[in-house]
């Protein structure tokens, strides 16, 4: 009797054992069934739209502000400066890293190189004085002007730099496409918030004065994003994204003297595509 339980143990435990591994080997875990722990960078490039905006240029002897400027981004679109490490910031880039604080949230810093461009050869309304009204071809009336280049040229071209923190979720959708190895290829989709200041290398020639050609921190951004990730074979992926959000700069230099500054504030919307790599270390 004895004997005969301690045979039904063993054969119940050798057939418990062959069962679990049998599904072990069957069903194995896969690498992206958990985001918790994984590092991700990803590389791209973006384009941009701008809301018109006040902009209030201060200095000695002057204090004027244009109202509902229009300005545009300046994309160089598929080029090898892309991957060239001494030519990176000439064109519209984006570049980010982060971590997955657990399966569906992560945090990251990202360095979003825009440019902005303000339109010349426009007729706007204006208000306050500046020196020799009439001498820059802007032909000035009571209240509205020509932003003539040599009244004044505008530009956050090296570039509108916004570096950020941003939180964010992620959750794998690919059910809804059938896909059941997503260690193959996964649909993911991203959402998130995020924060950060403005470091502009402002080019701007204003009133005849010489530019100011340095890096500056000049305001603070906010935005929200929502974006779609495909991963391929676990490790690599390409990301599509919207974002937009806020921008409030309230001290660009603009010359070489510490008096002169401009200020203003705009809202943005920016389309981004990147290549990236997640990994565990």
């Amino acid at each position: 009797m004895k004997q005969s339980f301690l045979m039904v143990v063993l054969s119940f435990c050798i057939f418990s054992q062959y069962t679990f591994s049998q599904e072990t080997v069957e069903n194995p875990e896969k690498y992206t069934a958990h985001n918790k722990g994984k590092f991700f960078v990803y590389w791209g490039g973006n384009r941009d739209s701008f809301s018109k905006s006040d902009i209030r240029f201060q200095g000695e002897n002057y204090d004027f502000t244009l109202q509902n400027v229009s300005a545009h981004d300046k994309p160089k679109g598929w080029h090898i400066d892309y991957l060239n490490p001494s030519r990176v910031t000439i064109p519209q880039t984006n570049f980010r890293m982060g971590y997955f604080i657990t399966d569906h949230y992560n945090i990251s810093l990202g360095y979003e190189h825009m440019k902005y461009v303000m339109y010349n050869d426009r007729r706007v309304n204006y208000t306050g004085y500046y020196p020799n009204p009439g001498t820059y071809n802007e032909n000035p009336t009571a209240d509205e002007l020509t932003l003539d280049e040599d009244f004044l040229l505008f530009e956050h071209t090296d570039g509108l730099n916004y570096i950020n923190v941003d939180v964010a979720r992620m959750d794998d959708i690919s059910s809804i496409f059938g896909i059941k190895n997503t260690d193959t290829f996964q649909v993911n989709i991203t959402e998130g918030i995020g924060g950060g200041v403005l470091y502009p290398k402002t080019n701007a020639t204003l009133l005849g004065k010489p530019r100011h050609d340095d890096f500056h921190i000049s305001g603070y951004g906010l935005s929200a994003k929502a974006g779609l990730n495909l991963t391929f074979f676990k490790y690599f992926f390409v990301q599509l994204e919207l974002k937009g959000g806020y921008i409030n700069m309230n001290d660009i230099r603009t010359t070489n003297t510490s008096a002169d500054k401009a200020s203003q504030d705009f809202w943005f919307l920016q389309r981004m595509i990147a290549f990236g790599g997640i990994f565990r270390l």
